[in-house]
């Protein structure tokens, strides 16, 4: 707005506070069938109308022209106030010289009000002149405006020629509607169609030429007229001055007719339309009662009034639900809402699927101007937080509610204000009826995922048991087909040559004694040989000094045999200790497999094998310093090794660098046992033998 637009604001304040004046007064003061309708159907919507127009667009013609409409319409409503308490209601003569000038004022504003409904619709959708026949046509018109004064100073009562001069206006609102639809077909000629308002043109035509044929029919006077009469000749009275504003208020808002986007706060149309709702319901129970008055006593007046208002109340509930549902939208109740998220915490078993929907929920169901959902965190810091936000994060206050279950917190729901309005109690219980459901789903979710870790545990676990056994069994074989081959290759032929010599002595010894001897002393030798080898065959499967003497014991045993230089390293309370006979056998064993590993692949110059105690477990580790290997470069035997292990309780641990060793760390329950009186404490050793 400028400080051009004086003229205009001047003009709109001054017709607001008539407006603030004459309405009570016509509801309580003046009979409401004269005056009521009239104020609420026609003057309040075209000054409203026109407000919200000019306000948006303040330099547009039809801006101004609905603005300066609407005033001019709540100030002459304001100026026939003083007329009807100085003239008689039915006759409206004359009672004197200011009486007779404010009639024809008043008879002059109705000229105004009609030549600026023909500008209003046939200049749109811009206000502006664009041929120069509409520029003729439409300021020929103000030419009609010393009619009324005319008509007066002859004497012609101003009532005919209100009665008289409203059949010719209401031809020349249908031919308002033709200039429209001219002004179309000439704007789609020239390239500019606009079918939008082609149709609103032959729509405007239409009604005004229903109006014009009813007016020609009989004098509609409001003043006199009872039953449907009266709603007829009110309808056709107020139609034009209702049918623009809303003309122009739908295509400013629907086509953007100013130029402009006018936002309409979606509260303030939710208001309006629950103003005409209750509008038209108290109407119609005042028509009831008006009716019902004229018949019956004032008793039953009340009752018919009260009885009409009780059976309108349900459609007058159904109306304001429809409206809420037009302006915002489908929208949940409560209960719907609490429903609909409860039916789908049946399905969403997980963090990610379930914090997504919470947002929406609540943003949709409580017309939220932005939702967030953090579920997880802090009570859970193995796995990251789940965060989803629905709408657009605002600087505005947010209001909190902590997701508990019991006392543990899983999470924090935090919204933003509304779209439209406050919150209410009910409003915030919703939300932590929601909260109280989407924390015993975090809970339920943790759960699940929980079992679920464990139970690909002990799916992996079962695995790996199946595939140890499998191990075993394959192992057992293997040794069965190793100890075979050795009795078979070794033992077995050694024995069938004894038993060859035993013969060959046999018949020496029936030929002559000498040779018989030397035989026997070759069958001697090689008999002490086949028990050397029985026993290297028995220590292979289990070395009787493990038994006896215990792990250290044979570790150090074990460590003399070999050829390169192996340093056993054991504090001196573990020397003689002696620890379960699985724990014995599976630390003995994975320790040769080391040393044969560490033979066979590492080329090591030395071993190192160091025995400790621990927090109630035994750890053995053998280093190398060979050429060691990459990481997942093992094979089997490093897998025997690891089953061992863990086939009595323990773990198994592989350190390696190429080419700077590698160390084999078992850690193995130490469930120790008092030393058997064949137990002995064992010197431990270095091995110095050359590789």
């Amino acid at each position: 707005m400028t400080g051009k637009d004086w003229p205009i604001r001047l003009l709109a304040t001054a017709a607001g506070l008539s407006l603030l004046i004459t309405i009570p007064v016509t509801l309580f003061l003046l009979p409401a069938r004269l005056t009521l309708s009239w104020a609420l159907t026609a003057v309040l919507p075209c000054y409203a109308a026109g407000l919200l127009v000019w306000r948006a667009a303040p330099s547009h013609p039809v801006g101004r022209r609905l603005m300066v409409f609407g005033s001019l319409l709540a100030i002459g409503l304001a100026t026939n106030y003083p007329l009807h308490f100085l003239t008689t209601p039915q006759d409206w003569q004359p009672a004197g010289f200011w009486v007779w000038f404010g009639s024809t004022g008043n008879e002059t504003l109705e000229f105004v009000f009609n030549i600026l409904i023909i500008y209003l619709v046939a200049l749109l959708p811009d206000g502006g002149y664009r041929h120069r026949y509409e520029r003729i046509l439409l300021r020929s018109l103000w030419f009609l405006l010393p009619a009324p004064l005319i008509a007066a100073l002859a004497g012609l009562p101003i009532e005919m020629m209100y009665l008289w001069s409203q059949k010719p206006f209401a031809w020349l609102h249908v031919g308002a509607g033709i200039m429209l639809l001219i002004r179309c077909l000439l704007a789609r000629r020239d390239g500019r169609p606009q079918p939008w308002l082609t149709s609103l043109a032959i729509l405007t035509i239409a009604i005004m030429l229903a109006r014009a044929v009813l007016l020609l029919t009989r004098d509609w006077r409001v003043d006199i007229d009872e039953g449907w009469y009266y709603v007829i000749g009110r309808l056709i009275g107020t139609l034009p001055y209702s049918l623009v504003p809303v003309i122009v208020v739908v295509a400013a808002l629907r086509r953007q007719l100013l130029g402009v986007d006018i936002v309409v706060p979606r509260s303030v149309v939710y208001g309006l339309l629950w103003l005409v709702i209750g509008c038209w319901y108290l109407g119609t129970a005042t028509m009831l009662g008006w009716t019902a008055g004229q018949y019956l006593p004032v008793g039953l007046v009340a009752l018919v009034t009260a009885t009409a208002m009780l059976l309108f109340q349900p459609l007058r509930a159904q109306l304001n639900q429809a409206a809420a549902r037009r302006v915002y939208g489908p929208r949940l109740t409560g209960f719907e809402l609490l429903v609909q998220f409860g039916t789908t915490l049946e399905h969403a078993y997980d963090l990610p699927r379930l914090a997504p929907h919470l947002a929406s929920s609540l943003q949709s169901g409580l017309n939220l101007k932005w939702a967030r959902v953090e579920l997880g965190g802090a009570a859970h810091p193995c796995s990251p937080p789940v965060v989803s936000v629905a709408g657009t994060v605002t600087e505005e206050a947010a209001t909190r509610f902590p997701l508990r279950h019991a006392e543990e917190q899983l999470g924090v729901i935090e919204y933003g204000p509304k779209v439209e309005g406050r919150f209410t109690p009910e409003d915030h219980a919703l939300v932590e009826s929601l909260a109280r459901q989407a924390a015993l789903a975090v809970h339920n979710a943790n759960l699940a995922k929980a079992l679920g870790v464990q139970v690909e545990q002990v799916s992996r676990q079962a695995s790996e048991l199946e595939a140890s056994r499998t191990r075993i069994v394959q192992a057992q074989d293997t040794e069965r087909r190793r100890i075979e081959r050795q009795l078979h290759d070794g033992i077995q032929q050694e024995l069938v040559a004894l038993v060859a010599k035993l013969r060959l002595a046999r018949n020496q010894f029936n030929r002559g004694g000498e040779a018989a001897g030397n035989t026997l002393t070759e069958v001697q030798d090689d008999a002490y040989r086949v028990i050397d080898e029985l026993r290297e065959l028995a220590h292979g499967i289990h070395p009787p000094v493990l038994t006896d003497q215990g792990l250290i014991a044979a570790v150090t045993s074990r460590a003399r045999r070999l050829p390169i230089p192996v340093t056993v390293d054991c504090p001196p309370d573990l020397r003689a200790a002696r620890f379960g006979v699985d724990v014995e056998e599976s630390a003995f064993f994975l320790i040769s497999e080391a040393l044969t590993n560490v033979l066979k692949h590492a080329g090591a110059g030395a071993v190192t094998i160091h025995f400790g105690h621990l927090d109630g477990e035994l750890i053995v580790d053998v280093r190398d310093d060979g050429r060691g290997f990459r990481h997942g470069g093992g094979g089997l035997g490093l897998t025997g090794m690891r089953d061992r292990a863990e086939a009595v309780g323990g773990a198994l641990t592989i350190a390696s660098t190429p080419g700077a060793g590698t160390t084999i760390t078992a850690r193995l329950p130490a469930a120790a046992r008092e030393p058997s009186t064949s137990d002995r404490p064992i010197e431990i050793v270095e091995n110095t033998a050359d590789a």
